[in-house]
């Protein structure tokens, strides 16, 4: 994970659950979710927890075979006042799983690219936990900060997804709409030096590199405030964007994740 080791990515999973959990206890089990409109307080924290339990067996067993994966997932506590110490336990757990020795062993990676399979995995906790918090937040009506580092890394993230051999396969039309003839946008943060991404929309797939060039549109702001924007949890007006807007907005258009 670019600009995250290891050991600072499994903190930040433990303590951005632990924020989401807290903001979901504020908001209410039944409050609505703005920025997942189909979700309530408690769908969000039932998806969380779950798939943090999912995840944490995948790596625990060495699952390698997609056809294996778990199938049982923990139960949500009826309780909502149980709701923080169980996610509280599935962070950890997922955490823990996600150790120094785990991170080159074989496991399942659900992208499909050049990450292991756990670096695969804890990256994406790192994503539920961040951007779910968004979500919860948003539910409460309250703000969460992301250090600069964090939503760094979850941008190049983001980008890694949308740009791997499983979005190609499972997403065929987002991917058919990236395609292009050359078109360029820049994603340039404020507040990190890790904080550059050019996308290239080519005939064969959209590409990307860590590097600052003259694009067609060029969109900046805070690392979190470009998360926020790329994983549609804040409008395009949050960040200041140069050049070609139709542009950008064909790019978010067709890249929104579906929650499963």
């Amino acid at each position: 994970m670019t600009g995250l080791n290891a050991d600072r990515t499994r903190r930040a999973i433990v303590d951005h659950t632990r924020r989401l959990a807290e903001a979901a206890a504020a908001a209410g089990p039944d409050a609505a979710v703005p920025t997942a409109p189909e979700w309530t307080v408690t769908d969000l924290v039932r998806h969380l927890g779950q798939t943090q339990h999912w995840v944490a067996e995948i790596i625990e067993q060495r699952i390698t075979d997609p056809t294996r994966l778990p199938t049982e997932l923990p139960e949500l506590p009826a309780d909502p006042r149980e709701w923080q110490a169980w996610l509280a336990e599935s962070a950890n757990r997922v955490a823990a799983a996600c150790s120094d020795d785990a991170l080159d062993a074989p496991v399942f990676n659900a992208a499909g690219d050049e990450r292991s399979g756990t670096q695969f995995w804890l990256s994406s906790m790192l994503n539920e936990a961040v951007v779910h918090g968004f979500d919860a937040a948003a539910a409460a009506g309250r703000p969460l900060d992301v250090d600069a580092d964090v939503a760094a890394a979850l941008i190049t993230n983001h980008l890694r997804m949308l740009t791997s051999p499983t979005w190609a396969l499972q997403r065929a039309e987002s991917a058919q709409a990236l395609r292009g003839t050359g078109q360029t946008l820049q994603w340039r943060a404020t507040d990190t030096a890790e904080g550059a991404w050019f996308v290239e929309r080519r005939p064969e797939g959209a590409t990307w590199q860590p590097a600052t060039r003259p694009a067609d549109v060029t969109i900046t702001g805070s690392a979190a405030a470009l998360l926020r924007t790329l994983t549609r949890r804040s409008p395009l007006g949050s960040v200041d964007v140069d050049g070609d807007v139709q542009l950008v907005r064909h790019w978010l258009d067709h890249t929104a994740h579906v929650s499963d």
